[in-house]
Formats: structure tokens, sequence, C-alpha cells
């Protein structure tokens, strides 16, 4: 059962729990914010029902581990148990220990707090590979016996938390700041995921390939890809450079592509979690601290 779990991994995960439990209790909870997913049922059942969040994370997952160990695989589905209890018990611990934030006379803040805590959390959870169970293996079942997507799943079962929080402990006022928590999470859970070896991709078309290619892997230090195209239009076949360049250096290529072809094609993307070479590795292809 232990084949290929890393202690690291298992370490991550927990300290997401710990920053998501933390989020959950001082921003959620202490200024009556719901959620989405199965943490936000646990909201709901804590405000109606006053029933202990950490105990019902547990109770309402517990099912799920029995449905979906098969589908995560034993590896996913050990960190998925790892990262669940572990939710539960910083619940606990943050609810003994509690510091005073309630700032409801600012909700705007409230739901920002609430947003960054909750996605840098899950974002290292999902990051090292665990899962907090509750909706994402309820996603996984219905894309292998009804068909439908994960992400729409996944959408599906938030609105209709949100909206159940609504009719049950939330005013218009707090949940539409219970949105805005939600949507800062997504994004934030996104740019944590994305990592920090995130860059620029470069597809460069010019009559001028080889001295733009000579020019990047001189003056930036950067490989170049020579791709083999063919212009439907002029029906020619050409050479498309392809190379990826951090954030920070995507002025730089632009500025040695028009120096050396001003009427050169040139089509940037956001490239996310590059590993290699300058990136992730050095020269001798050892790890970047």
């Amino acid at each position: 059962m232990m084949k290929g779990i890393k202690f690291k991994n298992i370490f991550f995960i927990m300290l997401g729990s710990a920053i998501f439990s933390f989020g959950f209790v001082h921003f959620n909870i202490q200024n009556e914010l719901g959620e989405g997913g199965f943490s936000g049922i646990t909201l709901i059942l804590y405000f109606v029902f006053k029933l202990d969040p950490a105990l019902m994370n547990l109770l309402l997952n517990i099912p799920m581990f029995f449905l979906g160990w098969r589908l995560l695989g034993q590896k996913v589905f050990v960190y998925t148990i790892i990262g669940t209890v572990s939710v539960s018990i910083f619940l606990k611990i943050f609810q003994i220990y509690e510091i005073n934030i309630h700032i409801q006379d600012d909700l705007f803040l409230a739901s920002l707090f609430a947003g960054v805590f909750v996605g840098v959390g899950l974002g290292i959870i999902f990051r090292y590979g665990g899962t907090t169970g509750g909706v994402d293996i309820i996603a996984r079942l219905a894309l292998k016996y009804l068909g439908w997507s994960m992400g729409k799943t996944m959408f599906m079962f938030d609105a209709a938390v949100i909206l159940l929080s609504w009719l049950t402990f939330l005013d218009s006022r707090s949940m539409m700041y219970t949105l805005v928590a939600v949507f800062i999470g997504s994004r934030v859970i996104d740019f944590v995921q994305e990592g920090a070896y995130s860059g620029r991709g470069a597809f460069i078309i010019s009559e001028f390939q080889n001295e733009i290619a000579d020019r990047i892997s001189s003056d930036m230090d950067r490989g170049v890809t020579v791709l083999r195209g063919f212009g439907h239009f002029t029906k020619v076949d050409r050479e498309v450079l392809y190379c990826v360049v951090g954030r920070n250096e995507i002025v730089r290529l632009k500025n040695i592509i028009t120096s050396i072809d001003p009427h050169a094609f040139v089509s940037v993307t956001d490239v996310h979690d590059v590993m290699g070479e300058g990136f992730t590795l050095d020269e001798q292809k050892r790890p970047i601290d």
C-alpha cells in the first residue's frame, strides 16, 4: 500500500490541510460565509444544526472512500485519506485554539482572505497528489457512469451547495460574498498548481529563422526547436521556431525578433509548469533549488 508514497508529499498535503483549515475556521466560520463542495455542506450543518465541522468532514467522506477507492488508485487513495483526516484534525485544533478575526463589517476583506487561504491550501494538496475526497470522487464517478465532465459535475455540485446555503443560513449579502470567495479560491488553486516554473512559449515564422534562432541561443541562452510547417494560403513549406522563456524575458525575445525581422509573425502563449533545463534543471541536469 505504501509503494510510491513520498513523505515529502505527505508533509505538503498536511501543510495544505493546515492552511485550508485555518482559513475555513477564521474567515468562513467566523464571518458566516459559505463554501462550495463538502466543505459547504459542513458549514450548513454547523450553522443550522450546530454539528462539528471536523467530525462532519470525516463522516461525509467515509462513504466516498468506499465508493471511490478503485477509481483513485492506491497512491492517490492514501493521499486522499491523509488529506481528509488532516483537514478534520486541523479544523478541530483551530476551533479549540481559535484566533478572533471577526471582520463582518468588511465582508469583502473576509471573502478575499477566505478565498486565498482555501485556494492556497487546496492548491498545495492537489499539487502534491492529494485530494480532500468529497466532490472529486463524485465527479470521477459521474464521469465513469454518466459521461459527465468532472468540471461540469463539480460546478453543479458547488452551485447546489451554495444555493442551499443561501436558503438556510446565508443572507443575500453574505451569499454574494461567498461567490467572491469561491471565485478567488478557484483562481488561487490554479495559480498554486501551475507552480513557480511558468513562462511564455513563442511560435516564430520568419524568413530569417536561422539568424533569429542563433541570437536567441547566444544572447538569451535558451533552446530553440525547429518545427516543419506548411502555409495553407501560400502553399509553401515553412520552418516554425518554438522556444520557451521566462515571463520576464518575453520583451527581450520580442526585441531580438523585431531587430532581425520586423515583419516576423510571432504568437506568444502562456506556458504552465515548465520542466527541464533552464527552468527546473541546470546545465548538468541537476535540480535547481
